[in-house]
Formats: structure tokens, sequence, C-alpha cells
């Protein structure tokens, strides 16, 4: 199975936007921020993982 490792062009803008929007965080901020961002693909792997076992 091939499974694409490359971001769509979609993605690659909202990686973008995500880039200006940190910059002029505070390093309080950004943990704060990354850590946020780790809860939810946390979630994200979750939800995928409840889906496949209904498959």
């Amino acid at each position: 199975m091939d499974i694409p490792t490359g971001l769509s062009l979609e993605q690659k803008f909202n990686l973008k936007v995500y880039e200006e929007q940190v910059k002029g965080l505070s390093q309080e901020q950004s943990q704060e921020f990354l850590l946020e961002l780790l809860r939810q693909l946390m979630i994200k792997e979750n939800v995928i993982k409840h889906l496949l076992k209904q498959v």
C-alpha cells in the first residue's frame, strides 16, 4: 500500500498560516500552543483507531 507522506496544497497553505500566527508568540504561549496541538493530535489518533476497529 502506497501511503502519501507529502502535504496537499491546502495543507501547505494552512501550515503557512500557522507559521505566521506563531511568529509573534512568547515562549510560554508557544509551549501552550504546542501542548494543545499535541493533545488534539492524540484525540485524532484515538478517533482514527476507534473508527478502524468499527470496520
